[in-house]
C-alpha cells in the first residue's frame, strides 16, 4: 500500500463504504464504543481517517470540538455531506503526517485507519504525538491475535489483501513496543468477528 493506492482505492470505496462499514456488526460495534464513551465540550477531539463520517453519527456532534481528518477527498465530502451545518472542522491530511503541534487534542479516535494507511507505525506515532499528557486515544480495528503467529495461509494471502487496501496482519501488541512514548491500556477488548477486531483505549 501506499498514499497514492490508497487514493484510488478509497476513490472506489467512497459510494459503497457505508453499505458495508456502517451497517450491520460494524455500526453495533461503533455504537457500543461510542455508546460508552461521553464527549464533553471542553475537549478537543480528533478523529483520524474519519472517512464517511460513521462514527460522528453515533455522537452528540453539535456542542463538540471536532476536527475530522481524512486522505481521501472522496470520502471526506462524504462526511462534509452528512455535517453541513455544524462545527466539525473536516481537512484532507495524511494521518502518517499531521499538520497539528504536539500535545493538541484531548481525545484522538482512530477507527479502521491503523489497519489500512501504508505504515502504521507512522501513523500511531502521529496520534500519540497530538494527544495531550493524559488525554485518551480510542482505536477500533482488526488485529492479529496476541502471542499467535498467523498462519500460512493468512501469510500467503496478507500481500493480495494489502493491494485491495486493508492489512490482515497488523500486531498491536508489536505496535505499542515501538512507541517512545509510555502509554498506559485502559482497555483492550474483542469487539467483532471472534476477537478479530477489537476496541482498544489508551491513556498517555
Amino acid at each position: 500500500m501506499n498514499n497514492k493506492w490508497n487514493k484510488v482505492i478509497y476513490k472506489i470505496w467512497s459510494p459503497i463504504y457505508d453499505k458495508f462499514f456502517n451497517s450491520g456488526s460494524f455500526l453495533n460495534s461503533r455504537k457500543i464504543i461510542f455508546h460508552e464513551k461521553p464527549f464533553n465540550s471542553e475537549q478537543k477531539i480528533l478523529f483520524v481517517g474519519v472517512g464517511t463520517g460513521a462514527d460522528l453519527e453515533l455522537i452528540n456532534h453539535y456542542e463538540l470540538d471536532i476536527t475530522a481528518i481524512d486522505y481521501s477527498p472522496e470520502m471526506l465530502n462524504k462526511a462534509k455531506n452528512k455535517f453541513i451545518n455544524t462545527s466539525i472542522q473536516f481537512l484532507e491530511m495524511d494521518a502518517q503526517q499531521m499538520n497539528f503541534m504536539d500535545d493538541h487534542f484531548d481525545i484522538v479516535v482512530g477507527s479502521l485507519i491503523l489497519s489500512v494507511v501504508p505504515n502504521a507505525n507512522k501513523c500511531f506515532d502521529e496520534m500519540v504525538r497530538v494527544l495531550k499528557k493524559d488525554g485518551e486515544i480510542i482505536i477500533f480495528d482488526k488485529f492479529s491475535p496476541k502471542g499467535k503467529k498467523p498462519s500460512l495461509f493468512k501469510k500467503t494471502i496478507r500481500p493480495l489483501i494489502r493491494v485491495l487496501g486493508t492489512d490482515i496482519g497488523l500486531n498491536f501488541e508489536e505496535l505499542l513496543e515501538t512507541q517512545k512514548i509510555k502509554l498506559r491500556i485502559k482497555e483492550n477488548a474483542p469487539i467483532m468477528f471472534n476477537g478479530m477486531y477489537r476496541k482498544i483505549v489508551l491513556t498517555k
